[in-house]
């Protein structure tokens, strides 16, 4: 109970000879009040956390501008106003539907100003009434209005006398053991003689919520209303005695510790009044989940000795926490559950052409992979290595087989990983240790037989944390990850169930180990024809539906992706021609937004929108001796280059490299050099045509570090060319590595140059005669409008790319 200031609640608090504590209700009062007739219409006044029943007499401080022009009009008159209740609190500009129907009529005892500006007014319940209709809203609701008639129990009903009698003795109980009641509040109970005013005024006292007061408020059976109170009062008396109970039982001298022991002490009686402190519950519900754990009798055995030890740790100690997070990650990693496999190949083959575009070797490969483990039925082969420059789609063929498969997908980035514990995981003896990354992801995906992407495996690095590179050789070793050890789980976990598919841009970069582990399958870049293909296919639709448009709103035509392509991208992927396609189409919808003409997607409009294009491999001519076009390999695909050859008049003989060129680049101009040297009956010159000259080789772009040896033979045809003054054909490049026999050898990453030649407008290639296989590779339609020229001797490429026409050298 609530009785605050009696004052307030119509009772003398003074206790002085002339004064006894006297009902402000007296019975005269109540006969009168229930003789009044309720006026047909009453403003209506709502009230938040608060229930007004009749002969109480409560304050109320009134806030909002409806309430407050109400009082100011109705305080003038008879001063008789309905009062009801808000269904919620949180309501802050109550409707209709926002009260409930059945309110006391109130008259406004009186009205103060207070000093913080706000407006009280005392009032008191008169009758009950419910409302039939609101016919205002405006200034402040009116309604029409209805009598509630309470029915009373007869005179003789000693039931209701005994109901009444322990309202009393139980209130007077309350009021004894509460500390926050006043003592003086019991001689109030005894003092009023109306039942129905007793029932009234403890209910309008009660601790309880607004809606437990207002279904008493409309019970109109006043012994039934009588029964319901006596309810709530015995769980109030209930709930004061259980905490009366756990004080005396905590009840100590208290000193700084022995508080903190007697908070804890009562937290813990009422957590065992509830059935047990959050601790035991946790242990609990921890016992309780391991029953529908999949996992063999080991781990089963571990876990029973680790929860033992878990129960018999104070919580309050710092290896709590820790022993925790170890039985938790027992409970939550998938020991035994996976997901069932679709091994549908016809399927899968669907599903890989629908998501991607060409790519037909490295599908064909993954098909293989399928459908070897369809009728192995275990993944005791090879993990997948998917090799190739950025944006060919390595990461998103991860996505394709894991949906092919009905697998769940995980993808683990490796860029910039240095720490060998985000691999294994640390000691628990360490302050915040967790388990390694692998197994996180794995609890993460809820199975064990995910797709794991293990994203950029390049790009690990290594410092005096470890080497997470080497930590990766037993994970990604079909005979070793079965028993995969992992520093905080300090159990073996089976990790043979995992599909590992690693992604990678450079293989150099890799360990051996590692590498040896693995299948390399690469994926090469895309020509024109596939990209314009994937642009129709994927990025269009995607960049329509990411800006917010429709299909007739976005219309460009296969000329215009064309020219991006051509003009504004150089890559072997095609996410720099997304990014492209994305601009034009967040251009689109700008014109939407401001409700402007939509433009046609021209040429010209694109070059508006993207401004001008800053590719520069395009071929540059053959008007200087000593410039040649060679085809090189980036980590980003394709790339042309020019091998620039000067001479000048010396004695010296002293030859030059400049353009930031690695070792291997270099010899091969050395080689190329010496091998003229050695046989100068192939340009017409003689030994003092190298011993007069300084020779100067230059490769442009010099803040791109450059090596490898596939630049021989352009080094080769550059010199000679420089020697002999000859015009180099137009429309040519070369690529291929020379040695001092004259031999033409093979080299890599010939799809990817190929098509940076035909990006460049080259026409003519010279490559080894090993290397026809590569471009027997290529899909025909792919290398229209190119010669190919194979070669086995470094001669061969002077008889091909030298003209007989003489032109000024550089």
């Amino acid at each position: 109970m609530n009785f605050g200031d009696l004052n307030e609640i119509g009772f003398s608090s003074s206790m002085d000879e002339d004064s006894d504590f006297i009902p402000l209700l007296s019975s005269e009062d109540e006969d009168n009040m229930r003789n009044e007739k309720i006026p047909e219409i009453l403003p209506i006044l709502p009230l938040k956390n608060t229930v007004l029943f009749p002969g109480v007499v409560i304050p109320i401080t009134v806030g909002r501008d409806k309430s407050i022009q109400l009082i100011k009009d109705y305080n003038k008159g008879d001063k008789t106003i309905g009062v009801v209740a808000q269904r919620s609190d949180a309501t802050e500009e109550p409707t209709g539907d926002d009260l409930y129907n059945v309110g006391s009529v109130a008259q406004i005892i009186k009205m103060l100003r207070m000093p913080d500006g706000n407006t009280t007014i005392i009032i008191q319940g008169k009758k009950r009434f419910k409302i039939d209709e609101y016919i205002q809203t405006e200034p402040y609701h009116k309604a029409k209005v209805s009598a509630f008639e309470e029915i009373r129990p007869p005179k003789s009903d000693k039931e209701f006398e005994a109901i009444i009698s322990n309202l009393k003795e139980i209130s007077t109980q309350i009021i004894k053991i509460s500390p926050n009641i006043p003592s003086d509040a019991s001689f109030a109970i005894n003092n009023i003689d109306s039942p129905a005013f007793l029932v009234n005024f403890i209910s309008s006292n009660m601790n309880a919520k607004s809606e437990d007061k207002q279904k008493m408020l409309e019970v109109a059976n006043l012994k039934e209303r009588s029964l319901l109170v006596l309810e709530y009062l015995n769980k109030e008396f209930q709930m004061l005695e259980l905490r009366n109970q756990i004080q005396n039982k905590t009840k100590m001298d208290l000193d700084k510790q022995q508080r903190e022991y007697f908070l804890n002490q009562q937290i813990k009686t009422i957590q065992e009044e509830l059935g047990g402190n959050n601790f035991e519950q946790e242990i609990a519900g921890y016992e309780e989940k391991a029953k529908t754990k999949k996992w063999s009798n080991d781990v089963k055995e571990v876990f029973e000795k680790q929860i033992s030890k878990l129960q018999r740790m104070n919580p309050n100690a710092a290896e709590y926490g820790i022993q925790t997070n170890y039985v938790e990650l027992l409970l939550e990693l998938p020991w035994d559950e996976q997901t069932k496999d679709n091994f549908n190949l016809n399927n899968a083959q669907t599903i890989l052409n629908e998501d991607h575009f060409g790519l037909e070797k490295v599908k064909d490969r993954i098909i293989e992979h399928l459908a070897v483990l369809k009728l192995k039925g275990n993944l005791k082969s090879p993990i997948i290595c998917l090799y190739g420059p950025p944006g060919v789609g390595k990461t998103s063929l991860g996505k394709s087989i894991a949906k092919a498969l009905n697998r769940k997908y995980v993808r683990m980035s490796l860029g910039g990983l240095k720490d060998e514990s985000e691999i294994r995981g640390h000691r628990k003896t360490y302050i915040g240790a967790m388990p390694g990354r692998i197994l996180q992801n794995l609890k993460k995906v809820q199975s064990s037989n995910p797709v794991f992407i293990l994203d950029e495996i390049d790009k690990v690095g290594s410092d005096y944390h470890g080497d997470p590179s080497s930590a990766l050789l037993e994970v990604l070793d079909p005979e070793q990850n079965s028993a995969f050890y992992d520093n905080f789980l300090e159990l073996e976990y089976d990790l043979s169930k995992v599909m590992f598919i690693a992604t990678c841009n450079n293989l150099s970069n890799i360990q051996p180990a590692l590498r040896d582990r693995m299948e390399i399958i690469e994926v090469n870049g895309y020509t024109v024809e596939e990209k314009l293909e994937i642009a129709k296919r994927h990025l269009v639709p995607k960049q329509i539906e990411e800006s917010g448009l429709k299909k007739s709103q976005f219309k460009i035509s296969d000329k215009i992706l064309e020219f991006l392509i051509d003009t504004y991208t150089a890559e072997s992927g095609v996410r720099n021609l997304e990014k492209k396609i994305s601009k034009i189409a967040r251009n689109t919808a700008v014109h939407i937004a401001k409700n402007i003409a939509l433009p046609k997607i021209t040429e010209e409009n694109v070059i508006k929108i993207l401004g001008p294009s800053h590719i520069k491999d395009k071929y540059q001519g053959n008007d200087i001796a000593g410039v040649v076009t060679g085809l090189a390999w980036t980590q980003v695909g394709g790339d042309i280059l020019y091998i620039e050859t000067s001479l000048s008049k010396s004695k010296a003989g002293k030859l030059t490299l400049t353009g930031n060129l690695g070792e291997v680049m270099k010899e091969s101009a050395t080689l190329a050099l010496e091998y003229l040297k050695a046989h100068p009956q192939l340009i017409n010159a003689d030994a003092e045509t190298f011993e007069n000259n300084n020779i100067h080789i230059h490769v442009p772009e010099g803040a791109t570090p450059k090596d490898g040896p596939s630049a021989g033979i352009a080094m080769l045809t550059s010199l000679a060319s420089a020697f002999t003054k000859r015009k180099v054909k137009k429309a040519l490049a070369m690529t291929g590595e020379i040695t001092l026999r004259g031999k033409v050898l093979p080299v890599g990453g010939i799809k990817e140059k190929i098509l940076a030649a035909k990006r460049a407008g080259i026409k003519e290639i010279i490559l080894c005669a090993d290397n026809k296989k590569d471009i027997d590779d290529i899909k025909p339609e792919y290398l229209k409008g190119l010669t190919f020229n194979y070669v086995t001797q470094m001669e061969d490429v002077l008889k091909i790319a030298l003209l007989k026409e003489k032109v000024k050298d550089i």
